[in-house]
């Protein structure tokens, strides 16, 4: 039986069904998969994210350099391996070691292709970043922007495989059916929007978010639409911030993390979605409640927003207030073009799932398993 070992910096809660699922997919191919994981840096634990599965590896776990750098010996744990995946951070000093000391299994990265919110793409850390590309077996790329990436660092295409980074959407979309209209107008009660159009930002709370765009685009909208309220959802390192701000404001509320069900419940009380920052993962909330997103080019994007269909399933608007607060009226006043963007989220939510990943994971694996190692490990 082939033995194929992922190595994760930290587990999220929303990978457990992915990983199940992959070991689930491996094992019908003969193929066994160990999962190893570590712990996040201090910022990283304030998200209230970490996961957990019985059946995973835990790894020590060294910041150093404020976080900078981390050391995660893994040496122990391959001797049987003939797959090793690991993420592309720079921060990981053990993945340079496996890439510069000869190895007798593959290696393969799985990332999102560069840091797609660097200051500045054409520094020292980017341009050693694309150095690493090539210097794997095998990518296993977020999306396709992640794809494009690693193509244009001249890793050949035929050894890349695209995931479509995804969360259990089955799941999110059992839990969203189970609201019933009778909870959902409770909960608007309980928040104190009654009747009214109401905004939700849904994510973490740290500076690439651009909570303050979030807030200015509040305040534009209530003057514009007068009962608008604005509903916060999420925990991060700027919750005082958010706090004050809603506590400021009665039309606005700040309920901290939610997950699962209860974040399913917190979304229906929404008819769009504000995140004028950063998005990820996010979106498939807004895909499976139906909530379609309003987002920005505003160049910080994880790359899930290849999902976002701009007209279709969300919006994406110019980088500017102004831009933004129309497109956000112009909804809240549409009926019929916010029911074209919740068919468009219907059909999205179908289509990145879990399972769908878990499915390219495990054929990419296979082919990597059956496919000759690159000459030195890469280019």
């Amino acid at each position: 039986m082939k033995r194929v070992v992922i190595a994760q910096r930290r587990l999220t809660h929303y990978r457990e069904p992915l990983f199940d699922t992959l070991r689930e997919r491996l094992r019908e191919r003969g193929v066994e998969l160990d999962l190893l994981v570590g712990r996040g840096t201090p910022q990283e634990e304030k998200k209230q994210d970490v996961g957990y599965l019985s059946w995973a590896k835990t790894i020590p776990t060294h910041y150093l350099a404020g976080g900078r750098l981390c050391w995660q010996p893994l040496k122990i744990h391959l001797e049987e391996g003939d797959l090793l995946i690991v993420t592309q951070e720079n921060k990981l000093l053990q993945n340079h070691l496996l890439m510069l000391k000869p190895r007798r299994f593959k290696l393969a990265f799985w990332g999102h292709g560069a840091n797609l919110q660097s200051g500045n793409p054409g520094g020292f850390k980017e341009r050693f970043k694309r150095w690493t590309t090539n210097r794997v077996d095998w990518w296993f790329a977020y999306t396709q922007i992640s794809a494009d990436l690693v193509k244009a660092a001249e890793f050949p295409d035929e050894r890349i495989t695209v995931l479509n980074n995804a969360v259990d959407t089955a799941e999110m979309q059992r839990q969203q059916q189970s609201v019933t209209q009778e909870e959902t107008q409770a909960l608007r009660a309980t928040l104190g929007f009654g009747a009214r159009p109401v905004g939700a930002y849904v994510g973490s709370l740290y500076a690439d978010k651009r909570l303050d765009f979030v807030f200015d685009a509040a305040e534009a909208i209530r003057s514009v639409v007068p009962d608008f309220h604005l509903l916060i959802v999420g925990e991060g390192p700027e919750r005082d911030k958010v706090q004050a701000w809603c506590a400021a404001r009665p039309w606005a509320r700040w309920v901290g993390a939610r997950f699962d069900r209860e974040k399913m419940a917190y979304l229906s009380v929404a008819q769009v979605m504000l995140n004028p920052g950063l998005v990820g993962l996010g979106i498939l909330d807004a895909f499976v409640c139906g909530v379609p997103m309003l987002t920005t080019d505003c160049d910080l994007h994880s790359p899930e927003i290849a999902y976002l269909e701009n007209g279709v399933n969300g919006l994406m608007t110019a980088d500017d207030l102004n831009a933004y607060v129309g497109a956000c009226v112009r909804l809240l006043r549409e009926e019929g073009a916010l029911a074209v963007l919740r068919a468009g989220c219907a059909a999205a939510a179908l289509e990145y799932t879990v399972e769908n990943m878990a499915q390219r994971f495990s054929d990419g694996i296979e082919r990597c398993l059956q496919t000759p190692r690159c000459a030195g490990g890469g280019r």
